[in-house]
């Protein structure tokens, strides 16, 4: 059990370390398409229509990208974050709590951006984004709401690891707060 914790924690470092670069990239393609709408539109008198929706493209990919990395930090929102500490029995059922938790929130989410009610795929939502088009860059919007779908599975990776993790060592290997774990 130990050796699948271990590769799985690996594989959520690993897949949490290209997700925090595609982070970064995206808030400097926000702040590169921002900037130079402002510099077109004051200094060019020219504004180009794609900026505005790419930046606001963009950052939702920052933004999903960015929550899933904050996760893995233990940089979430939490309203016990002693509990991650706490030792033993306890700890552990806490800490299985804890990802219940996630996954109950998680898994509709991941449901639905591939199914509708119906099973049907193509009216989930994901599905109904490859048949549109954003508005001024006319690429297909299931490259931008893909950010959502990926960012949970993600999360969930996530849990999953650090949970794993939590049962096998007995502590959360990262405290409330700490920075994203290297391996």
């Amino acid at each position: 059990m130990r050796a699948v914790a271990l590769t799985l924690d690996r594989l959520s470092a690993g897949v949490n370390r290209i997700a925090l670069w595609g982070a970064v990239l995206a808030v400097l393609a926000m702040v590169g398409s921002a900037g130079w709408q402002v510099i077109a539109r004051y200094l060019l008198e020219a504004p180009p229509i794609w900026t505005e929706e790419a930046a606001r493209r963009a950052m939702v990919w920052a933004g999903m990208l960015g929550v899933s990395c904050a996760f893995r930090a233990g940089a979430d929102p939490t309203l016990f974050p002693a509990m991650r500490e706490l030792p033993g029995r306890l700890g552990a059922t806490l800490a299985v709590t804890r990802a219940a938790g996630v996954l109950i929130f998680a898994a509709p989410v991941l449901w639905y951006s591939l199914f509708d009610a119906r099973m049907n795929p193509a009216r989930g939502f994901l599905g109904r984004s490859l048949n549109r088009s954003a508005e001024m860059l006319e690429v297909p919007m299931i490259w931008f709401t893909a950010a959502v779908p990926l960012a949970f599975a993600l999360i969930v990776l996530h849990v999953l690891a650090l949970t794993l993790m939590r049962l096998t060592e007995g502590a959360d290997p990262r405290p409330a707060g700490s920075p994203v774990t290297k391996v």
